[in-house]
């Protein structure tokens, strides 16, 4: 049996019910296409090949991967990959149907992966991911919150989020040391706040919750902002973690960032 390596994460999900409370969660129909994110030892991968005929398994440790092809292959295509560089549209069925992502994200790339799916969400129907309970709390933050952040902001603007159930660590072999929480996730039909330069927009949420002690004005002063923050009603002495989703994308709209940084309107 492979065991857990640390540079990837892995804590292994060994409890069969909460595998089979995940699977249902996703709700998935014969029909839909469905990518399983870091498979591990297989404990969702047992319940999903009988769920769907169309099953894509995503595994960067490739022991894990082999062994998964060995035991799963005639019913599951499987990619050795790094599933932050892996390109969704690749899986897609002949009908072009959304696809279905699950996974037991592990912790060492659950928020860059949340973010890296974001740009791919045209060909995303739904996910549900056991995300670090930590993770989960900030992705459900709003405005006002300690937990509200960057992550908050960037998912909850594209997707709808639900928190479902908590895991916890003796459900993992080896354990971790926090609780973990599963969440469905799924795409807005319109993203919240209306239409905005994407890129210019997560430069500037980016950059205004780097430096999160300070105020809007000093955070965002390379943007040269006062005029903007006028215009859009905010405050320059608030902090980024009182603005809702809508201000940031109404102050990306008044400062006029593109995907390079640049800003069109300066002040004055």
């Amino acid at each position: 049996m492979n065991r857990p390596r640390k540079r990837y994460g892995q804590h292994f999900l060994a409890d069969k019910g909460v595998a089979r409370q995940i699977v249902d969660a996703a709700a998935i129909l014969p029909q839909d296409t469905v990518v399983e994110i870091g498979p591990g030892r297989g404990a969702l991968t047992t319940h999903l090949v009988s769920s769907t005929p169309q099953l894509h398994l995503v595994e960067i440790d490739r022991d894990l991967a082999a062994a998964l092809k060995e035991k799963h292959g005639p019913r599951a295509q499987v990619y050795a990959a790094d599933v932050l560089r892996f390109d969704f549209k690749q899986v897609l069925g002949a009908d072009a149907q959304p696809l279905v992502l699950i996974g037991n994200l592990p912790y060492n790339i659950s928020t860059p992966l949340l973010i890296a799916i974001l740009g791919q969400l045209q060909v995303v129907g739904r996910m549900v991911f056991m995300l670090q309970r930590e993770v989960a709390v900030r992705l459900a933050a709003g405005p006002g919150t300690r937990s509200y952040g960057r992550l908050s902001v960037m998912v909850n603007r594209h997707c709808a989020i639900e928190g479902l159930f908590d895991v916890a660590p003796t459900a993992f072999v080896p354990p971790p040391q926090v609780f973990s929480t599963v969440v469905r996730l799924v795409p807005r039909l319109q993203p919240l706040g209306g239409p905005v330069n994407e890129a210019g927009f997560a430069r500037l949420v980016r950059d205004a919750f780097s430096m999160r002690r300070k105020t809007l004005r000093n955070a965002l002063r390379h943007y040269c902002p006062d005029a903007a923050l006028k215009q859009c009603g905010i405050d320059p002495g608030w902090r980024p973690e009182q603005l809702s989703v809508e201000a940031f994308v109404d102050l990306a709209n008044a400062l006029g960032i593109d995907e390079n940084g640049r800003v069109a309107k300066l002040d004055g």
